[in-house]
């Protein structure tokens, strides 16, 4: 019995691949998080919480897999998109073309994921080899080439417009699974959909946690240190960039399937379009680079911005007028809500510089450091 416990303990930190939060902030508002994803059909009602929901599921996973270079290669790369992208209209395509059936969706992941790990592949092996900043331009450079395919060829991906398609019947609104008399709530295939992307999305960034805290994933921290000398050391530098580059547009083109089904759409806007990548980007610093955890985070704290706090500048600037406040009703008024988004950012950038998973840890550090001494 006594040999058997530290098994039974050991199970949370097999789950987590030996990195767990090191912090219990952190690792509350992970908490917290997780089960307000996993409540969210049932707690809260309506279409909008449900789509704010499934788009942080599916943007969690995406900003994971772009900060396994960003954060643990230090590389650059604009194409992340791109990868995102054959990921959604690879299923959407399967779907509108051959019908909504379980053989479309798989055919979809079928050509979509290898699609993306053999682009990833090439791009790799031809920019990886020169400097970090031409490495972003050439990837920059393909990406936008892949948007004016896809809008070219519209009788394909269905240029501007994208393309709709139906899902399978299991997946649909109308498939109810578990009547409302039996539990008290309704359980359809809408609900059954977004616990399909909870879950592949958890196990996409498990996945990653696994990667990054494995012996590979301490040679890629290596290389983002200092390349030079992981190469005196005996390491294939553009192997192991190469592979990062290939795990990452896998997950990618994960997410972009994941949202296409979600969406029942795909097209340039949601899948191609920069403002995409723009916001991954904010999303890893504000979780934090070189922490799947700060993708969570980031996620989280992005899209609900993104999504409520139009909302809530509203209230505020009506609640400021109401008390007869001078000029803030006019600075609160919805209309300026990206204004209020940018100074947030800013404001994050300077009070976490390294994130708020870098920040909670650090903060995390400094007292078990005091409590030690």
């Amino acid at each position: 019995m006594a040999a058997a416990r530290p098994l039974c303990g050991d199970q949370p930190m097999m789950i987590l691949s030996g990195d767990p939060p090191r912090s219990r902030v952190l690792t509350l508002v992970l908490v917290l998080i997780i089960l307000a994803l996993v409540a969210t059909p049932f707690l809260f009602p309506g279409a909008k919480a449900l789509n704010v929901a499934a788009k942080i599921c599916v943007f969690a996973a995406l900003v994971a897999s772009y900060d396994l270079l960003l954060g643990y290669t230090g590389s650059v790369s604009f194409a992340h998109t791109m990868f995102y992208g054959i990921g959604s209209y690879a299923i959407a395509i399967a779907l509108y073309g051959m019908g909504p059936n379980w053989g479309a969706v798989a055919t979809g992941i079928v050509v979509g994921l290898p699609l993306a790990a053999l682009l990833a592949l090439a791009i790799g092996l031809f920019s990886l080899r020169v400097a970090a900043i031409f490495f972003a331009m050439i990837t920059l450079a393909v990406a936008s080439a892949f948007q004016v395919l896809a809008s070219q060829l519209s009788w394909l991906t269905g240029g501007e417009d994208g393309r709709s398609f139906q899902l399978p019947e299991l997946l649909r609104p109308g498939t109810v699974l578990i009547s409302k008399n039996v539990l008290g709530f309704e359980v359809n295939g809408r609900i059954l959909t977004y616990y399909l992307v909870f879950a592949v999305s958890a196990l996409m960034i498990l996945a990653l946690l696994r990667v990054v805290n494995s012996p590979f994933g301490r040679v890629l921290q290596a290389i983002r240190e200092n390349r030079f000398r992981a190469e005196a050391l005996g390491f294939r530098t553009v192997f192991h960039l190469s592979y990062a580059n290939c795990i990452a547009a896998l997950v990618a083109a994960g997410a972009g399937i994941l949202n296409a089904l979600w969406l029942r759409y795909a097209g340039p806007d949601t899948s191609l379009s920069f403002s995409i990548m723009l916001d991954i980007l904010l999303m890893v610093v504000i979780g934090g680079m070189g922490t799947i955890y700060g993708a969570i985070i980031g996620a989280t704290i992005f899209i609900l911005a993104q999504n409520y706090l139009q909302a809530l500048m509203g209230v505020a600037s009506k609640a400021a007028s109401e008390a007869g406040l001078p000029l803030l009703p006019g600075l609160l008024h919805p209309d300026r809500w990206l204004l209020w988004l940018g100074l947030l950012f800013i404001a994050s950038v300077y009070f976490f510089p390294t994130g708020v998973v870098g920040r909670l840890r650090s903060a995390g550090d400094h007292k078990s450091a005091g409590s030690a001494r």
